[in-house]
C-alpha cells in the first residue's frame, strides 16, 4: 500500500510461531514511536494499518495542540550561559544511497532464455540402383520348347523386364520424393532457426538495453546523490566553522558579531513544526539595535484537534471551534513575540543589544482579496533593560504587548498589514547604478550575442517591472560577480519570496547542472527564499531534476522572450548566429 506521509514509516515482515501472522511496524517520526500491528490475513492488514496510521496522525495533531499553549514558558527555560556545541549541527544524510535500489532492479530483470535452433534431418541416401536392360530378360531356348512354348516364355520375359522397369522407376520416383521433402524441410528448419536467431538477438538486445539503461540511471543518480551528500556535508561544515567564527568573535565581545548571534539563537530555538522559523535580521553596531523580520504561522497551519477518541473500531477527532481557533492564533502570535525577544535579550551576555525591534509577518490568503498576500500584521521595538524586567511567566501576552506600545490591528487573523517600526535595511554594498537597456532593443537584437553586462542590466529591467507591481525592487550587483550572484530582488509579494537571488547566463550551449547547484549554493548562502537562473539557452534534464522541491525557478531563452513581449518588448535569440560572431 501506498502512504503519502513523510511522518510514516512502514515495515513489513512475517511472524512465524504456531500460525503465521502478517505484521507491519509503524513509525511516526513525528512522535517518535513505533506500533506494530499483526493479523492472520495478508489481505485485512491493510485495514489495521489504516487505522493505526489515523491515530498516530491523531495523536502528532493533539500534541501539537498541546505545544501551541505553552509557545513562550518553553522559551522561558533557555539557559543564559549557551552552550556553544548546541549549535553545531551533526545531522546525517538521511537520504539512503540508491546503489542498492539499482542492484534489486537489475536483479530483478530476468536474462531471456534462448530459443534452441533444430538440427537438420539426415539427407537421404540417393537410389543407386541401374535401369534394367531388355537383353537381360532375353528367354533362353532349349530343343524341347515348342512354338508355342518359345512364345509363353518370350511374352514372361517381356512381363519380368516391364514389371523392373516399373520397380526401377518407383525406387527412383519415391527416392526423389524423399530428397524433395528432405530439402524442403531443411529449408522450413533453416528459416525456423534464422528467425529464432533474430529473435534470441533482439531478446538479448532489449536485455542487455535494459541494463544498459539502469546502469546509466545507477551511475547519473549515485552521482547526483553523491553530490547532494557532499554539498549537505559541506554546507553543514561551512555553518559549523561559521559558529567557531562567532563564538571566537562573540567571546571577544565584538559587537559586529551580534547579528549572527542572533541567527544562531533564533536557530537554535525549538518549535512545534507548524511554525515556519525562517527569520531576516539585522543589527546595527553604532546603535545596538537588532531588527527581526519574522515569519509566523498562517492560521490555516494552526492545529485545531482538541480530542480523539475510539468510537466502534473508528479514530473520531473533535475540533475547536472557528472562534477558539482565531483566538489561538492571536495569543501564539503575541507569545512567539514575546519568546523572541526574551531569548535574544537573555542569552546576551556582553550586551550588544540594547534595543529590539520584532516584526511579525504572515503570509496567507487574504479573505477580502483571495489573494495570497505576506503582510506585517505586528510590530514592537523594546529596550532590554525595560523587557526583563518583566515576568513574562503572568502576563496576559496581547496585554504585555500592548504595554510595550506595539503597534497591531485590534484582530490580528485579518491579516491586515501595518507600517514595521522599524524596517531591516536592504541595501547592499555590491550593487551598482542601473541602466535601461530595453529601450534600445528591437526585432533585430539578438539576446545571445548582447554584451553580458548590458544583458545583466536587460535582466534586472524585466524583473523589475515583473516585480514592481507589489512594491518590489530588483538591484544589479558589481561586475565581480561577488558570491555567483547577478542581481538581487526584494518583493514583498509571498508567491516569489522576500530576497530573490537571480544569474544571468547568456549561453550559446545547454546550461550545466553544476550552475544549478551554484545557483541553490548561492541562495543558502544569501539566505535568500528563491533562487531564479535566466538563460538565453536552455536547460538539461538533470537541471530540472535538480531543481525539483527546491526553491529554484529556470527560465530559458523562450521564457525571457515571453517576460520581455508580456512588458512591450521584442527581441530574439539566433543561438546559430551568436556563435557565428563569436568565432569571428
Amino acid at each position: 500500500m501506498t502512504i503519502n506521509n513523510k511522518m510514516i514509516e512502514i515495515k513489513y515482515f512475517i511472524r512465524q510461531s504456531v500460525f503465521k501472522y502478517y505484521c507491519a511496524e509503524i513509525t511516526h517520526k513525528g512522535l517518535n514511536k513505533s506500533v506494530v500491528e499483526e493479523c492472520s490475513e495478508e489481505s485485512v492488514l491493510p485495514i489495521y494499518i489504516k487505522e493505526r496510521i489515523k491515530q498516530l496522525n491523531l495523536e502528532w495533531d493533539l500534541l501539537k495542540f498541546n505545544q501551541c499553549e505553552t509557545i513562550l514558558l518553553d522559551g522561558l527555560k533557555i539557559s543564559k550561559n549557551i552552550d556553544w556545541n548546541n549549535f553545531i549541527k551533526r545531522d546525517q544524510f538521511e537520504v539512503e544511497n540508491p546503489k542498492h535500489e539499482y542492484y534489486e532492479k537489475i536483479n530483478e530483470i530476468k536474462k531471456p532464455e534462448s530459443i534452441n535452433n533444430k538440427d537438420l534431418p539426415e539427407k537421404p541416401t540417393e537410389y543407386d540402383g541401374k535401369r534394367p536392360k531388355e537383353e537381360d530378360f532375353t528367354p533362353k531356348f532349349n530343343f524341347m520348347d515348342s512354338i508355342f512354348g518359345k512364345q509363353k516364355k518370350i511374352l514372361e520375359s517381356q512381363q519380368l523386364y516391364n514389371l523392373a522397369i516399373v520397380k526401377y522407376e518407383d525406387a527412383v520416383k519415391q527416392n526423389q520424393i524423399e530428397i524433395e521433402q528432405w530439402e524442403s524441410e531443411c529449408i522450413t528448419i533453416n528459416e525456423f532457426n534464422k528467425r529464432t536467431k533474430a529473435i534470441n538477438e533482439k531478446a538479448l538486445s532489449h536485455y542487455n538495453t535494459q541494463i544498459a539503461e539502469i546502469r546509466k540511471q545507477k551511475e547519473e543518480t549515485i552521482k547526483n546523490w553523491q553530490k547532494e551528500n557532499d554539498d549537505f556535508y559541506t554546507e553543514q561544515s561551512n555553518y559549523n566553522k561559521k559558529v567557531e567564527h562567532v563564538q571566537r568573535a562573540y567571546e571577544k565581545q565584538d559587537l559586529n558579531s551580534a547579528g549572527e548571534f542572533a541567527k544562531l539563537i533564533l536557530d537554535y530555538s525549538e518549535y512545534p513544526d507548524f511554525v515556519p522559523k525562517r527569520f531576516e535580521v539585522d543589527y546595527n553596531s553604532e546603535t545596538k539595535i537588532l531588527v527581526v523580520d519574522y515569519a509566523l504561522p498562517p492560521i490555516d497551519s494552526f492545529p485545531t484537534l482538541k480530542d480523539y477518541k475510539l468510537i466502534k473500531d473508528e479514530w473520531r477527532g473533535y475540533y475547536i471551534s472557528d472562534t477558539q481557533l482565531q483566538k489561538n492564533f492571536e495569543q501564539t502570535m503575541y507569545n512567539i513575540t514575546l519568546r523572541t525577544l526574551y531569548e535574544l535579550f537573555y542569552t546576551d551576555t556582553i550586551n550588544a543589544l540594547e534595543s529590539i525591534c520584532f516584526n511579525g509577518w504572515v503570509n496567507a490568503i487574504n479573505k477580502a482579496t483571495g489573494k495570497r498576500e505576506n503582510n506585517c500584521i505586528l510590530s514592537v521595538q523594546t529596550k532590554k533593560e525595560e523587557f526583563l524586567e518583566i515576568d513574562l511567566q503572568n502576563v496576559d501576552p496581547k496585554a504585555c504587548f500592548k504595554s510595550l506600545k506595539g503597534v497591531s490591528n485590534s484582530k490580528l487573523s485579518i491579516i491586515t498589514s501595518i507600517q514595521p517600526i522599524i524596517q531591516i535595511n536592504k541595501t547592499d554594498k555590491r550593487f551598482v547604478d542601473s541602466h535601461d537597456v530595453t529601450d534600445s532593443i528591437d526585432d533585430s537584437t539578438n539576446l545571445a550575442s548582447m554584451n553580458w553586462e548590458d544583458f545583466e542590466h536587460l535582466i534586472r529591467e524585466v524583473f523589475e517591472k515583473e516585480f514592481k507591481t507589489n512594491g518590489g525592487e530588483v538591484k544589479v550587483t558589481q561586475a565581480s560577480r561577488d558570491g555567483g550572484v547577478d542581481a538581487i530582488a526584494f518583493d514583498p509579494d509571498p508567491i516569489r519570496g522576500g530576497k530573490i537571488v537571480i544569474q544571468a547566463k547568456r549561453y550559446t550551449n545547454t546550461v550545466g547542472v553544476s550552475a544549478v547547484r551554484d545557483l541553490y549554493g548561492t541562495v543558502m548562502n544569501e539566505g535568500a527564499t528563491k533562487g531564479i537562473l535566466v538563460t538565453t539557452s536552455d536547460y538539461g534534464s538533470d537541471s530540472y531534476e535538480f531543481a525539483k522541491g527546491k526553491p529554484l525557478t529556470l527560465l530559458n531563452g523562450s521564457n525571457l522572450l515571453y517576460l520581455l513581449e508580456r512588458h512591450g518588448h521584442n527581441a530574439k535569440i539566433d543561438i546559430e548566429e551568436a556563435r557565428r560572431s563569436m568565432k569571428s
